[in-house]
């Protein structure tokens, strides 16, 4: 870092353009383009690599954190099996998807006949006969999201263990659990902050065990060492879903974004509702942030994107109040960014930005809040 200019042009393929390795960055980010339950909208398995991209614009001195670059800041490379395990999950899905709805199907026509008819994302073919059968197809889903899912509790488990704050960058929702997860193992009793638009409780949505729409079930279910769930900007949820908050008997908490909007219509302030988010987190936090928690102004090619949200300040504002509460943040994700067909680079250029906030506010919280 002796020879290092923060205030020139960001040299290309790192991120934020910064000179660290792994191995003597602070924060180390894994990124994991997978996308294999995806239900709306596609793309975000190209979040991460459209992200690094983006860094490079983000200046580094932040006005809130101060220089968070100096502490280092390094990404993985992207696990070409796991770009490989998502094309053929994403493609059985699909497929899947397509069985049930297939307008028109000859009379007698089976789901497995439509499956293998059905191009995938790619124009490829299903891999095998034994795919060609529904049950099969759905069980080989679910075997590759639990595969990614064992690979990264793994390696998160394995960078915690070298003492480096780990954040995770998606991908779809369903795919950060094995992060969640090697989280709650190191730190048991911490508390999640929840950023989505989607309350991300409902039980195996569309049979897939690890979808999108199921990641904080999952966490709920299968996680003890998680106390408590404290869901933000939730604004799209079934009955099921609002079942599961109502019998979880606190440990989930649900600030739904209806009520955070009418109570700042009749008076209230940001810093005042921040206070009573806050108060339902532990000593202890791990923040996973779905991007279609704000606005879709910021994030209009996300997956599922629902009107409504947060501004970006005020996001970035709750995240800073867990640092100054004295709170320590011990790890965090950031999933669902999809960069535009097209090429464009805004949804990219929030990710980068909101990732930069999230790795400041983490690294303050980790120096006692200052």
């Amino acid at each position: 870092m002796s020879r290092f200019d923060p205030n020139r042009a960001a040299a290309p393929g790192s991120m934020y353009g910064l000179p660290h390795s792994p191995e003597d960055a602070r924060v180390v980010l894994l990124p994991v383009p997978f996308e294999a339950t995806t239900s709306y909208g596609g793309g975000t398995a190209d979040g991460p690599r459209a992200i690094l991209a983006a860094s490079r614009q983000v200046d580094l001195f932040d006005l809130e954190t101060g220089r968070p670059y100096e502490a280092g800041i390094a990404m993985l490379p992207e696990p070409a099996e796991v770009r490989a395990w998502s094309d053929e999950a994403q493609a059985l899905a699909r497929r899947l998807r397509a069985a049930e709805t297939a307008a028109g199907a000859e009379a007698g026509e089976s789901a497995a006949q439509r499956i293998s008819a059905t191009p995938g994302p790619r124009g490829g073919k299903v891999a095998s006969r034994q795919e060609e059968d529904p049950a099969a197809a759905l069980l080989r889903v679910n075997a590759l999201c639990s595969q990614l899912n064992e690979q990264l509790r793994v390696q998160a488990a394995r960078w915690l263990g070298r003492g480096k704050i780990v954040g995770t960058v998606g991908g779809d929702h369903g795919a950060v659990f094995g992060a969640i997860a090697a989280h709650a193992d190191r730190y048991p009793g911490l508390g999640i902050l929840h950023f989505d638009a989607h309350a991300d409780l409902r039980r195996a949505y569309e049979g897939f065990e690890w979808s999108h729409a199921s990641i904080m079930e999952n966490v709920v279910r299968r996680l003890p060492g998680v106390a408590r769930l404290v869901q933000v900007g939730i604004r799209d949820l079934c009955e099921e879903e609002r079942d599961a908050i109502e019998a979880s008997v606190g440990r989930i908490r649900t600030w739904f974004d209806v009520d955070l909007a009418r109570q700042r219509f009749e008076g209230a302030t940001w810093a005042q509702q921040a206070a009573r988010i806050l108060a339902d987190l532990p000593d202890q936090v791990y923040v996973s942030f779905d991007i279609d928690g704000l606005d879709p102004a910021f994030c209009p090619h996300t997956g599922t994107p629902v009107p409504g949200g947060l501004g970006f300040q005020e996001a970035t504002y709750l995240v800073g109040c867990v640092a100054r509460s004295g709170r320590r943040i011990v790890g965090f994700d950031l999933v669902e960014v999809s960069p535009a067909p097209g090429g464009g680079e805004w949804d990219a250029n929030v990710g980068a930005r909101l990732l930069y906030k999230l790795i400041g506010w983490t690294l303050v919280s980790q120096a006692g809040g200052t």
